[in-house]
């Protein structure tokens, strides 16, 4: 018990001696678990709102739509499939709110919700036989259209009939994505109200849900679903269309949090280790007292994993805690999976410990002698030393110089661990740089159009007539979007169809070549993935019934619907889908702000107008921005961490050479020139190595990324060469800073008697 009383003593006398590297190394990890649980969260899809989505609403995992009734019972007999839901006749309608028109379709559906795939009711109530002329609207939808309970929702059928219903609740769906980016808003109707709508059948259509054992396998039953009703199937969505949908850029982030957070944790562990081993170098007189008073070998080691360990420890349990806090806070508490939150800790501890196990074993082996030497390890100077002393510089800088590379595998570890976090910081500005690319250059990223219009309460050509004659507006470009069967896959994927083959929309083209007659396309790069295709190959879509036949000429950046989605110039599409344009694209001209565009062309109109304005994939990504500040801090936290070390360690080589220089007639200044030099060699070495590495794979990674997300190759951008200058000046100047205070200390001491 004494012993371990003593051990306790001592552990607790060296952290009150170190506190502020002890902080920093805690304070280090915590930050580096935390980003790993918020990036295993993300990466799960636990921000997702389809996830939870689906679970609450029981949801399908195929949805079918078709021409004619389908045969749901030989659908039901399919391997693989569990439940079926519907199927419910839908009509195609024109929501008029406030003057404006919205596309929308009506379900039909029984007052008693289904088991499989039934609406979650938010606000209001469901359907009422007793009500018929009440409407379940979906809450995206709701929320664009400004509906409120009991709100009169004017529509009109395609035969042209005007109805009136009434809002009798805002449900939630997981059967398809979020109003406006997936259209048309969806509401469900009592079926004898969508009979009174919309009688004729051969103006409606019929959607099928399938819900299957195992969600892996919708690849598998699509294709035999569209074996079973190739004639009259119009198209198809899985549920992976859907969740890409509703996410929110989430798995972006959660890959950059987890890349920072894997590497981060690897300079985190070399800090920890690098301490560690200094520490014990440090220590080697108190250890060999404790080896003199009757410690084993092992007791030596355990006090030195539990003093250097605990360190780790505390720092995961402050970084779980926080994790776990701040994912709830956020995300909510279903959000969390507690496997993965496990796995990191259990993982981070064990890394942590075993660093920290090689120095402690050594430690362990120190002789019982209780009077250790000081003094640094021989050696023949370095050639950097050599070099110093031929150009002649001052004794101090060749004596710093000589004293940087005495320890050659610390010197080594102490640039590696500033290499590390400088590198992961390059590619941060990296990240930082391609945000800014897209927000100065849009017509990169597809967003050559500031607006878009949609006539709304004006028929097309009037609202195509306004937006011409606006002296902001540089050219308008008709578009529209459908949908379209993708044979083979089994699913639907977008078409986009802005400009004319001889006039196109200028897509922002990376490989190949723009398209210059009809039956040419561009195609993002998750679809190409998807359809199994390359730049000259022929497709052949189904849109509404009516064969697309296209062949790929190039590859454009697309970064919506994880790059599923097929560019075309309007006049490829059959007139049923191109005429009338359901939008018109405007480009702006130079220096022209989109919101005064957008005044006069509403006011033009009076208020008859849509106009909108595209959003920006860096005012989607905006969060990262925040996230890489909070990395770069984190990451010089590390690399604080390493550099206090570091200097600890070369006072501890040299202090009596420190006693030898004064009593030479070094001045206090020249003995501090002296152990900044030795530092600050490392300190440049490893910021220099860590820069160029980072600089040199930046864009590949983000090229990576973006192939990866099917948005394609092509967006990377490196940090410019005025920002790594200067980043690489600041973590210069930072940590040459913060090595001249224990430099300055060490100058200013008393000589030694002995020395003198």
């Amino acid at each position: 018990m004494s012993a371990v009383r003593a051990g306790n003593r001592w552990i607790r006398a060296d952290l009150l001696a170190r506190r502020g590297q002890a902080t920093l190394t805690v304070l280090a990890i915590a930050g580096i678990v935390a980003a790993l649980i918020a990036a295993v969260t993300l990466l799960e899809d636990g921000t997702n709102p389809w996830r939870s989505l689906f679970a609450q609403t029981d949801g399908a995992h195929v949805w079918i739509y078709t021409r004619d009734s389908p045969p749901v019972v030989r659908l039901r007999e399919l391997d693989g499939v569990t439940q079926a839901a519907g199927p419910y006749r839908s009509a195609s309608v024109t929501v008029v709110q406030e003057g404006k028109k919205e596309p929308a379709a009506l379900r039909a559906m029984p007052a008693t919700p289904p088991q499989v795939a039934h609406p979650v009711v938010a606000e209001g109530r469901w359907l009422d036989p007793a009500r018929p002329d009440g409407v379940v609207v979906e809450r995206s939808f709701a929320r664009a259209l400004r509906l409120t309970l009991g709100a009169p929702l004017t529509i009109t059928a395609l035969s042209g009939a005007r109805h009136t219903l009434y809002v009798r609740g805002i449900a939630d769906s997981a059967e398809q994505g979020f109003f406006p980016e997936w259209t048309p808003g969806l509401g469900w109707v009592l079926p004898e109200t969508l009979d009174r709508i919309e009688p004729a059948l051969g103006r409606s259509e019929w959607v099928t849900g399938l819900r299957l054992a195992d969600p892996e396998s919708t690849q598998v039953v699509s294709q035999r679903v569209v074996v079973m009703l190739e004639d009259q199937l119009q198209r198809v969505y899985t549920w992976r269309q859907v969740r890409a949908a509703m996410e929110l850029d989430n798995r972006l982030l959660g890959t950059l949090l987890a890349l920072f957070g894997v590497v981060g944790l690897v300079a985190a562990v070399l800090a920890l280790a690098n301490a560690a081993g200094g520490r014990v170098l440090g220590q080697l007189r108190d250890l060999a007292t404790l080896k003199s008073m009757g410690f084993t070998r092992g007791q030596v080691a355990g006090l030195l994993v539990v003093e250097h360990g605990a360190l780790g420890l505390v720092g995961i349990a402050l970084g779980t805690v926080a994790g776990w806090s701040t994912t709830v806070a956020v995300l909510g508490s279903t959000s969390v999976a507690p496997m993965p939150v496990l796995t990191i800790v259990a993982g981070t501890a064990l890394v942590v410990l075993a660093a920290v196990g090689l120095p402690a074993w050594r430690g362990g082996r120190t002789p019982p002698i209780p009077a250790a030497p000081s003094a640094p390890p021989r050696g023949h100077l370095s050639r950097l030393a050599r070099l110093a002393l031929l150009v002649r510089l001052p004794p101090a800088l060749v004596l710093g110089t000589r004293d940087a590379f005495t320890r050659r595998v610390p010197a080594f570890l102490t640039a590696f661990g500033l290499a590390v976090p400088m590198m992961m910081i390059t590619i941060g500005l990296g990240v930082w740089s391609t945000l800014d690319n897209f927000k100065k250059n849009p017509d990169q990223v597809g967003q050559y159009a500031a607006l878009h219009v949609r006539p709304g309460k004006l028929e097309s050509a009037a609202a195509a007539h306004i937006a011409k004659i606006d002296p902001g507006v540089q050219a308008v470009y008709p578009g529209t979007e459908v949908n379209a069967l993708a044979p083979g896959e089994a699913r639907s994927v977008r078409v986009r169809a802005i400009g004319t083959s001889t006039e196109p929309y200028p897509f922002p083209v990376v490989e190949g070549r723009m398209f210059t007659q009809p039956g040419e396309a561009v195609a993002g790069q998750g679809l190409l993935d998807l359809l199994g295709a390359k730049i000259g190959d022929r497709v052949r879509l189904t849109v509404g019934g009516t064969p697309l036949i296209v062949r790929i000429v190039g590859r454009a950046v697309e970064p919506d619907l994880d790059g599923e989605v097929l560019s075309v110039g309007l006049d490829s599409l059959a007139a049923k889908d191109s005429v009338p344009p359901a939008f018109y694209a405007l480009a702006l001209r130079d220096g022209v702000d989109p919101a005064d565009v957008r005044t006069r062309l509403l006011a033009s109109s009076g208020e008859g107008l849509d106009v909108q304005r595209v959003v920006n994939p860096a005012d989607r990504l905006a969060i990262l921005r925040v996230v890489i500040v909070a990395l770069i801090f984190l990451l010089s936290l590390i690399g604080l961490a390493n550099l206090l070390t570091a200097s600890a360690l070369g006072l501890r080589d040299h202090a009596f050479d420190l006693a030898v220089l004064k009593a030479m007639g070094l001045t206090p200044r020249q003995v501090m020139a002296t152990l900044v030099t030795g530092t600050g060699l490392l300190v440049v070495l490893g910021i220099l190595a860590g820069t160029a590495v980072g600089s040199s794979v930046v864009v590949f990674l983000i090229d990576l990324q973006g192939h990866n997300s099917g948005v394609g190759a092509g967006i990377g951008r490196a940090p410019a060469t005025a920002t790594l200058v200067t980043s690489v000046l600041v973590a210069v100047g930072a940590s040459l800073a913060v090595a001249l205070i224990p430099a300055r200390r060490a100058a200013r001491a008393q000589v030694p008697v002995t020395a003198r």
